[in-house]
């Protein structure tokens, strides 16, 4: 197609060519290049405002991803920090109260971290407060872990030191119940069989036959032998440590030596009458942090709770002792 115009001339009835100035063409040049942008640009908006680029597209996945993780942490981080919170109260409330244990105050188990610019470098992000909370959460519940993991470890010292203990406190009948006649006296003001007067008495008379088997009451060390004319007679005491001594006394036959480390259960020598006696008996006292107490409150390792009631409600009657 020619690119050349003509016009028709009404006046001379005749077609004349159109000379179009180069001025006018640069205009119209102008006018169809503004009109392509502002349709380009009316085209670009619209496509990126309602349209997402495969990129864009793979940006919001990835988002929504994330998202979707950082809430499943967020969950595990609560289910951990009341895990712990369990394991801290169990801690303090059960695991302590049995070692004897003071509980780890409150004040240090959730002691906050010092310094104002801890979290510094989080800042400045379009999500640094989701940050620097998601991280100090996390920070808190690791703290909390190393301070029970701690008291753990100081548990775990306190339960085997406590197992030793147990065994070490005094927690039998020093004479097997099946060989013993009878409860003699009992812990408290009682009659003296010799010299007819109330005294205090420091421990309980266990009648047996002359000869039958006295058991050491706890794990210890026998100490050196002391003087028969305090009235004991023949006698033994064991130290069991944590402030714990045992006494036999008016032994007949003694079978350890002084220094000598004996088990719970171990024979340690024989009933006898010596001493200030009035018959076959072992005189039987325990002695916490130096002061005599009652023993029967011992009796408890080896006798049903009905066998207990009756070794508690004889050593109770009044009456003379035998020593």
């Amino acid at each position: 197609m020619s690119k050349v115009k003509y016009r028709y001339n009404t006046k001379s009835l005749t077609y004349e060519k159109v000379q179009i100035a180069f001025k006018d063409r640069f205009k119209k040049l102008l006018s169809y290049l503004a009109t392509g942008t502002v349709f380009a640009g009316v085209t670009v908006f619209i496509a990126f405002t309602y349209f997402n680029s495969p990129k864009e597209l793979a940006q919001k996945r990835e988002i929504t991803e994330l998202k979707l993780q950082y809430d499943l942490l967020n969950k595990r981080m609560d289910l951990a920090s009341q895990v712990l919170n369990n394991l801290q109260d169990r801690d303090d409330n059960i695991y302590r109260v049995i070692l004897e244990a003071p509980p780890i105050p409150n004040d240090v188990r959730k002691a906050g971290f010092g310094g104002v610019d801890r979290y510094q470098d989080l800042q400045g992000y379009d999500n640094s407060d989701l940050l620097v909370e998601t991280t100090k959460k996390l920070d808190i519940i690791t703290k909390q872990l190393y301070i029970q993991s701690k008291s753990f470890d100081e548990v775990a010292k306190l339960a085997e030191n406590k197992k030793e203990m147990l065994a070490n406190i005094p927690a039998i009948q020093p004479i097997a119940t099946k060989d013993l006649i009878e409860i003699g006296s009992g812990f408290g003001w009682r009659m003296h069989p010799i010299f007819k007067t109330m005294h205090f008495h420091t421990g309980v008379d266990l009648v047996a036959h002359e000869g039958t088997p006295i058991y050491a009451s706890g794990d210890g060390v026998v100490e050196p032998l002391a003087s028969t004319e305090d009235g004991y007679g023949n006698h033994v005491v064991i130290d069991h440590g944590y402030g714990y001594e045992s006494l036999y006394g008016h032994m007949s036959k003694i079978i350890v030596q002084p220094g000598q480390k004996v088990k719970r259960g171990e024979v340690i020598g024989y009933v006898g009458s010596t001493g200030l006696s009035t018959g076959p008996h072992l005189h039987y006292e325990v002695i916490k942090n130096g002061e005599r107490v009652n023993p029967v409150n011992f009796f408890y390792h080896d006798l049903t709770p009905a066998e207990f009631q009756q070794i508690t409600r004889a050593a109770s009657q009044p009456g003379q002792s035998f020593d």
